[in-house]
């Protein structure tokens, strides 16, 4: 296919993905409301258990819609992410050979399903853990001394949510990144298996840099990649076995020369 074509196919990927997004948008901040009360539910279960009348606040006329806005532009990527890949697939599947699109579907297939164990895992288990820690710092004040209580603002919160969703899943995109890269020859298994240490320093310095600033999301971050680069590790072994085996039935397969 001639370099123009290939533009104007490029073009009209953009284009459906571009429109999907469009449409997802819309029907998101429909449920905008919906989706934020999602997000918030963490934070309101914690809150019920403190007791008394909790609230969230927001200080300028236009924070709240412009939040929902987000909400709705974040949730539309989220669900239009599977078509989004699908339309990148059909735009590269065509210049592969079989083989090669056999080795590239299961990755494409992976990377929605790990973003969203990331997502999950960041949900159910690290925001009750981190927003109890935060809620400790709260006091009841006393003579001489003026209570400290949380009124979260609505865009704040939702900065921070979708901080933490992203950061868990791209770091949980790891095992592709790397298998990837193993199978290009980038990288190798016992490469990886030799600069361990290192990794387990970066996993600590990412989840620093990605998460706020406390010990509970950090750690809730850093452990996971450390088991998730173990992981890529056996991956990069299975590639190379693979990578292997098709070297030695080439040979086999060959017609002896004349």
């Amino acid at each position: 296919m001639p370099l123009l074509e290939h533009l104007v196919e490029l073009r009209r990927r953009l284009v459906y993905s571009f429109i999907a997004i469009i449409v997802l948008f819309f029907i998101c901040y429909y449920f905008s409301a919906a989706i934020y009360a999602f997000l918030v539910q963490p934070l309101a279960d914690i809150l019920a258990t403190l007791g008394g009348d909790r609230r969230m606040i927001y200080t300028s006329l236009h924070e709240a819609f412009f939040t929902y806005i987000k909400v709705a532009f974040f949730a539309a990527l989220f669900i239009g992410f599977p078509f989004i890949a699908s339309q990148i697939w059909m735009f590269v599947a065509p210049g592969l050979y079989k083989h090669e699109k056999r080795a590239f579907l299961p990755f494409l297939v992976a990377t929605p399903i790990l973003f969203f164990i990331g997502g999950a895992l960041v949900y159910y288990m690290i925001f009750p853990l981190a927003w109890k820690f935060f809620l400790g710092f709260e006091s009841a004040g006393g003579e001489g001394m003026l209570a400290i209580q949380l009124e979260a603002k609505v865009d704040q919160y939702l900065s921070l949510v979708m901080q933490l969703i992203f950061a868990f899943g791209l770091c949980f995109e790891l095992p592709v990144v790397m298998t990837l890269l193993a199978r290009a020859g980038m990288v190798s298994a016992a490469g990886m298996a030799a600069k361990r240490r290192y990794a387990i320093v970066l996993a600590f310095v990412a989840a620093a840099i990605l998460t706020p600033p406390d010990v509970i999301s950090q750690i809730g971050l850093a452990i996971p990649t450390i088991l998730l680069y173990e992981v890529s590790i056996l991956c990069a072994r299975m590639v190379e076995r693979s990578r292997k085996g098709d070297d030695e039935e080439e040979p086999a397969g060959a017609s002896p020369a004349s």
